[in-house]
Parts: structure tokens; C-alpha cells; sequence
């Protein structure tokens, strides 16, 4: 999946939060890559790719010594930097150990998540998504884990739909109102962005705990190259506000691993909503991991089919574009900026 990635795999992935990478080797699997990461003593983090180059035992199941990883078949150590520096059977010879070398991968440890770069052979060009963690007390955040059995573009597609929230989400998240949503869907080269211009426009129940004096919302989706979503709920003049920002790491073709980052500004309620909102979002998402589960294991069965799409899809396919450009390998002239001003009914 890496090799026909194309330009996909030239981006920073999130592998784990930064907690959880501690003194045991994590496995995890990018595009089909098994990538083993640990931590040295000093709090040094690495990723190698997960294969001893002896006899291809996987590293993730060894452990970790004086800030190498050891190999468990036969207890070759491994350095930060994916060079063999010990290999017990050859004693003080250490002229063999230094040609074998694993696949180390450039990372980078950022808002409380470790990145990995994904493109071989290509030094990073760009630095990862800046995950919006706000720059002062009044912001208050929490990271939610999901595995999800469809891929990246079907879920950053889904993070975005509002019409969807109608049906998989009534009553938790938004409920029918027959009224027409002016709307402006804006393609940049590397992003889709879309302002949502309904009045008095409420999210369920929540606009109680998020929005009790009845503030005038700002709701805008952006998605971001090739697996981020951040969607805005800004209340005022930004005295309050709710945003849910998504990176998507590919596992599979269609299995994805999605760090959600939920960043509050509730004024007085933020005590209060750090207890209440890790379950209402949690049972939104549990709400579309199984929309997307189903429309998954369809789209497996009906492989050469095509989908139907209104102007309401402008999204959709904005971002489609995008991202069959990229896994294309950029060959194709890149889709040009283009803005379309449409109406969807809620």
C-alpha cells in the first residue's frame, strides 16, 4: 500500500499519542508498513521499521536496553538510528553489525502526538499539521482513539457531511428542520474549506451546555492534505467555542486509525464539560464508526461501483480530487482553486 500510494505517503502520519510510548516497543502499521517505536532513557523517541534484518523477527516483541531495541529470536541490538550495534553470536567482532541496518523513520513528537514520515527515500518537505491546542487556561482539550473499518477518504468526507448528522446522529447531534443552508465550498491546493451561512443554526442539545445565552454560531469544515478535518463551532466573538480536529493514519486500505482532538472554550462550564463531553463525543463517533463500517464492507462488495452525487457533494468531490491527484503520484495537472456557492436542506 506504501508503494502505491504515490504522493500520499510524502506526509507525516500520527502513530500513537506521546503518552503512550514509554519503556515498551509500540507496534503500529501505516499504509501497510509495520513501524516499531520506542523510547530511550533519556526520552528520546524513535521508529524503525519492524523487522530484524537478521532473520526478520518482528523488534515490537524484544525489548529495550541502554536506549536500543533487542532483537527476541537472537538479541540483536539496534540503535536510534536503526544500526545493529551488538550481535551477541559474534562476540567482540563488531565488523558484521555495522552494515546491518533497519529503516528508521524521521518523527516528530508534537501536541501530544509522535509523527512518523511515511516517504521513503524523501526527507520531510513539510512540517506536521498543527493540532489547534489554543494558547491559553481557557482552553480546555482531550484526544479520542477510534479504529474505523473504511478508509481515509471516506472518513474525512464523513467528518465534514453535515446532511448525514440528520439521519446517523438525530437527536444527539442535529435534527431535521426543513430549512435551505446557504453554503460556500472553497478548493484551495491543498485544502477544502466550507462556511455555513444558516442563522440561529444549533447543534442538538448541546447548544444548552455549549451555547446558553444563544450566541450567534460560526460553523466552518476544513479538511487539509491528505487526512486532516478540523470543524469549528464558533460562538460570538469567540467567547465560546467547540472544535474537532481529526488526523486519519491508513493501517489498511480500509481499516484507519483516527486521533480526534477535542478543544473547548466554555467559559464557566469548562469544569463541568470535561466530565460530559468525552461521552457525548464518544457516542457521536461510536455513531459514525458504524455508518462507516457498513458503507465499507459494501463498497468492498460492489468494487467497480460508482457513486451518484448533486451539487450538496461539491465537498465531496473537491476533496476526492485532491487526494486521487496526490495517490496518483501528481502526474495529471493538480486541480485548481475553485469556489461554488451551493444550498443544502437540513
Amino acid at each position: 500500500m506504501r508503494e502505491q500510494s504515490g504522493l500520499l505517503k510524502n506526509y507525516w502520519y500520527a502513530a500513537c499519542l506521546s503518552k503512550e510510548l514509554k519503556n515498551l516497543p509500540v507496534r503500529r502499521e501505516i499504509l501497510e508498513t509495520p513501524i516499531v517505536l520506542w523510547r530511550t532513557e533519556e526520552g528520546i523517541a524513535s521508529a524503525l521499521l519492524d523487522r530484524c534484518c537478521h532473520r526478520n523477527a518482528p523488534l515490537s516483541k524484544g525489548t529495550i536496553e541502554n536506549g536500543c531495541i533487542v532483537c527476541p529470536y537472537h538479541s540483536w541490538k539496534y540503535d536510534v538510528e536503526g544500526c545493529c550495534v551488538e550481535i551477541p553470536s559474534e562476540g567482540p567482532n563488531q565488523n558484521r553489525s555495522s552494515k546491518s541496518i533497519v529503516e528508521k523513520f524521521p518523527l516528530v513528537e508534537r501536541d501530544g502526538l509522535i509523527w512518523v514520515w511515511m516517504g521513503k527515500d524523501i526527507l520531510p518537505d513539510k512540517e506536521p499539521f498543527s493540532m489547534p491546542l489554543g494558547d491559553s487556561s481557557q482552553w480546555h482539550h482531550y484526544y479520542m482513539i477510534t479504529l474505523f473499518d473504511n478508509n481515509v477518504t471516506n472518513l474525512v468526507e464523513n467528518f465534514m457531511d453535515v446532511p448525514h448528522t440528520i439521519s446517523v446522529h438525530k437527536g444527539w447531534f442535529r435534527s431535521e428542520k426543513k430549512v435551505s443552508v446557504p453554503t460556500i465550498i472553497e478548493r484551495t491546493e491543498n485544502s477544502v474549506e466550507i462556511t455555513y451561512n444558516q442563522k440561529n443554526d444549533t447543534i442538538g442539545f448541546t447548544e444548552k451546555i455549549l451555547n446558553p445565552k444563544g450566541l450567534p454560531m460560526t460553523h466552518t469544515d476544513k479538511f487539509f492534505m491528505p487526512n486532516i478535518t478540523r470543524v469549528d463551532y464558533i460562538f460570538g466573538n469567540y467567547e465560546r467555542a467547540f472544535v474537532i480536529t481529526s488526523t486519519c493514519t491508513p493501517i489498511s486500505p480500509y481499516k484507519t486509525i483516527v486521533y480526534t482532538l477535542i478543544s473547548f472554550k466554555l467559559d464557566w462550564f469548562n469544569a463541568i464539560a470535561k466530565i460530559i463531553l468525552p461521552f457525548y463525543t464518544r457516542k457521536v463517533i461510536d455513531q459514525d464508526v458504524w455508518i462507516m463500517d457498513i458503507q465499507g464492507k459494501n463498497l468492498q462488495k460492489f468494487k467497480k461501483a460508482e457513486f451518484m452525487s448533486t451539487s450538496v457533494d461539491t465537498m465531496h468531490l473537491y476533496i476526492e480530487s485532491l487526494i486521487e491527484w496526490a495517490q496518483q503520484g501528481g502526474a495529471n495537472p493538480k486541480p485548481k482553486p475553485m469556489k461554488k456557492d451551493i444550498d443544502f436542506w437540513i
